[in-house]
């Protein structure tokens, strides 16, 4: 496939340029400063100019608090931008592939949400981020929705790689003990974002590793121990005591009804993608714990 990849500075774009190369495709890469997706121009006029087959949108603005501060800049980036790239994407008919979040859910649920419950976003992120989904969704209807949450992996800060270097350096350690979601790893999700794109079935996927999901304490326990670090450093926090300008949902675990329906196997558990990520990427450019 010839596929274009914006957001391809960040970790997840890093990981989908990576793998689609090695399966032989055709990949053209946009980091933000090449091309800023709220730019209606930009958009029309790369888009028309490389014709893909499939363009994957990884370009987003992540940061949940300053989003709370600068709603404008949420909006371009996260509900504008995937609708400007949808849009593109029909003059050439090519398909469409955007990532979305896990925050769209009020985190009020036991258990998983799926794609039959119905989004109820508390940030201004959370907010751009579904009406990004959805103006997609209206604008081309060959637009298909990832959504994700908890994602580590190479390339990028996360904070499962903050835990990381913190324990690196001896620095203290903290972790909330109650705010749950699913993890998932870069490269995994690289892999079915390239599975989608190749599948061209409109429509919401859940994509995260398999198992019951966790809190951020456990995933950063989880990581400490295979990293062989004191796991007993680690302080455990309640959310609410951070006061951090945006809320955050408290259980965002997600699962897909369609994944296995349409011949995508689930993905591997995250204990086994986190054991990936330690010994593959990041103990190989560590001294090592001490």
């Amino acid at each position: 496939m010839k596929i274009l990849v914006t957001g391809a500075g960040g970790m997840v774009g890093q990981a989908l340029n990576q793998y689609c190369a090695l399966a032989g495709d055709e990949v053209l890469t946009y980091d933000h400063r090449a091309l800023d997706i709220a730019d209606t121009d930009q958009v029309k006029a790369a888009i028309l100019s490389a014709t893909p087959d499939a363009v994957v949108n990884c370009a987003a603005w992540t940061d949940v608090d300053g989003c709370e501060l600068d709603p404008a800049r949420a909006q371009a980036a996260n509900a504008t931008g995937p609708e400007n790239l949808a849009k593109a994407c029909r003059l050439v008919n090519a398909g469409f592939v955007t990532i979305s979040t896990d925050y769209v859910f009020d985190g009020q649920k036991e258990g998983f949400y799926t794609q039959r419950d119905d989004p109820n976003p508390q940030s201004v992120y959370a907010q751009s981020k579904l009406e990004g989904e959805r103006r997609s969704q209206l604008a081309y209807a060959r637009t298909i929705v990832v959504r994700s949450g908890f994602i580590f992996g190479p390339g990028g800060k996360n904070f499962l790689s903050t835990i990381l270097d913190r324990a690196h350096r001896r620095e203290s350690l903290k972790a909330i003990g109650n705010a749950y979601g699913t993890p998932t790893y870069s490269r995994h999700l690289a892999a079915r974002l390239r599975d989608l794109a190749q599948l061209d079935l409109p429509g919401i996927f859940h994509v995260v590793n398999a198992g019951n999901g966790v809190s951020y304490e456990e995933f950063a326990r989880a990581a400490l121990d295979r990293g062989g670090y004191e796991a007993e450093t680690l302080e455990t926090i309640d959310q609410d005591s951070l006061n951090r300008p945006a809320p955050r949902p408290r259980n965002s675990r997600l699962k897909c009804l369609f994944s296995e329906a349409v011949g995508l196997p689930a993905l591997p558990f995250w204990e086994v993608a986190l054991k990936d990520f330690v010994g593959s990427y990041y103990l190989a450019d560590k001294a090592g714990p001490r």
